[in-house]
């Protein structure tokens, strides 16, 4: 069973409008490069460079990616990765 990629809503015009990619990988940057491989205008609206954008938060089930092993933390089979946008405003 592969991972499921959960896509924002302000993101999906960039996914043909879907909601969640499913894939193969081991590590959130295998799945972001798979994600890329799938929708490729969505590499320059999430990364800089080989990073992540300041804007975007990743979790693996519910847990913040920076306070784990960054785009290196391990996935598995039937986990979650959730791209969340932040929300600045006053």
């Amino acid at each position: 069973m592969p991972i499921t990629i959960e896509i924002p809503a302000p993101l999906r015009p960039h996914t043909d409008g879907a909601a969640t990619a499913t894939l193969a990988a081991s590590t959130v940057r295998e799945a972001i490069a798979g994600l890329h491989r799938q929708y490729p205008a969505l590499a320059e609206r999430m990364l800089d460079g080989d990073r992540l954008k300041r804007f975007l938060n990743l979790f693996v089930n519910d847990e913040d990616i920076r306070y784990l092993d960054g785009l290196e933390t391990a996935v598995k089979d039937g986990d979650a990765v959730s791209i969340i946008p932040a929300v600045a405003g006053g």
